[in-house]
Order: C-alpha cells, then structure tokens, then sequence
C-alpha cells in the first residue's frame, strides 16, 4: 500500500515547487537550492533550480509527489538552471541555454568544445555577477539523443560532417526546442537578459516568444585539432555567427 507523505515533509516542500502551465499540462520548477561549485579551483555558490513537464496540473503537490514514485524519473533527463546572484531583479544579467553533451560535459571530450563552454559561461555569470545558465537535458546531440550521437560519431570517424551525419540518420541538423526553457526563464524574470551564444536560433527563439534580449556574449576558446572541422561545420552549414579570425562554437 502507498503511504502518504509526511504533511511536514509537504510543508517544506511546496513552499519550494511552482507550477507553471504549458499548452500539454504543466512545468513544475523546484528551488531554489543552494549549491556551492568548484569553478576553477575556486568555490562559487549557485541557486539551484531542476524542473519536470507532466500532463497534470494542480496545485495539489501532495498528489505530483505522491506519483513519482511510481514513475522511474532516473531512466529520464530532468533539465537544471543554476542562477547567480539577483537573477529575479537584477537590471543586468546574463544567460546561457547549454545543450546537455555527455562526451563534453561529463568526460571532456574534445571532438567538441561542450565541456569548455560550460565551465566557462558559469564563470561568466558569476563574473558579471547576475545571471543564469539553463542546462537543457533533452538536447543531446542537437535533439537526437546519446545513442544516435554515438553512431553520428561513427560517420563522423568515416568522413561526414556533423550535419552529414545527423541527416543520414533520418534526423535534421538541428531539432532542438527552447519553449520550455523560455517558460521557465519567464517565470524566474521579467526584465531583459544578454544571451552567451553564437547560434542566432537561440536568439530568435527568446525574441519570438517576446523577449526583450538586450545583447549577446560570445564564447569562445578551446579550440583544437580535434574539433576544428565540428566548429567549421557550424558556421559552413548551420549558420552560427563567426567572429574574425576564429572559429565558431554555440
């Protein structure tokens, strides 16, 4: 038989959880939570936020919490935001929507420059002092998923480019959806942002759900004979921004 929660665990719980809807049902953002990062060798303390889409939309979190038990959320991808500083009211801040990258992020790979633009838009935030970055876990391989990103990298090792290879799997170049990170942002700020990026979808993806984008950061930087071909790609056929003299990364 379930047991019902604790109503002291609920009270400490959804003072903490927010619903926001969606046109299929409902966000749900839990946080903030405070999470200190080794960035660099130095200690930088983040505010954590993870959220979860589901079908149901109630205000009733006695009932969300009560069913995910049931439901093996480990087997999936929940996305993440960590704010810096006064993200909610801040005049400036700056953001960054990061595409999850098993390889990059978690073992450094350098067939991309993931890893490296992670680490360094978080040390962009917090050097400007307010901003957030979204690190938006359904994006793998540009939309594809890890397993199809492996076998993209086996064409890759066999002479296709990134986009060659994502299309000769059935897939587009890029298939990638912010609305749910555009939501969430919404909901954690009203006043404008400057967006780390050279991918203009991304910009016009914040402009075209009326959001007033007061500029663009690029990142830049660990650039090898490894990833040179992926960068050159990105700005040859996927149309990312370049800046004299470098190549281009997202």
């Amino acid at each position: 038989m379930k047991q019902t929660l604790d109503a002291k665990v609920i009270s400490v719980l959804e003072d903490k959880i927010q619903l926001i809807k969606t046109d299929k049902g409902a966000i749900y953002l839990v946080g903030p939570i405070r999470l200190p990062v080794n960035l660099y060798g130095e200690t930088v303390v983040f505010k954590w936020y993870c959220w979860l889409n589901c079908d149901e939309v109630t205000e009733d979190f006695q009932r969300i919490i009560d069913k995910l038990s049931s439901v093996n959320l480990a087997e999936f991808q929940q996305s993440s935001v960590l704010a810096y500083g006064d993200f909610e009211y801040g005049d400036d801040a700056i953001i960054r929507f990061h595409s999850i990258c098993h390889t990059g992020d978690i073992f450094g790979s350098k067939r991309c420059d993931c890893g490296f633009q992670l680490k360094q838009s978080m040390k962009m935030i917090s050097d400007h002092g307010t901003g957030a970055l979204f690190y938006l876990a359904n994006h793998e391989g540009r939309g594809i998923g890890l397993f199809s990103k492996a076998m993209a990298y086996i064409l890759q090792e066999n002479g296709y480019d990134t986009v060659e290879a994502n299309e000769a799997l059935g897939f587009v170049d890029d298939s990638r959806n912010y609305g749910d990170a555009i939501l969430v942002l919404k909901a954690l700020r009203a006043k404008p942002v400057s967006l780390i990026t050279n991918n203009p979808k991304k910009l016009k993806a914040l402009k075209n759900a009326g959001l007033e984008v007061s500029g663009r950061e690029s990142l830049w930087g660990d650039i090898s004979e490894y990833n040179e071909k992926y960068l050159k790609t990105k700005i040859n056929k996927s149309g990312h921004l370049n800046e004299e003299g470098t190549c281009c990364n997202d």
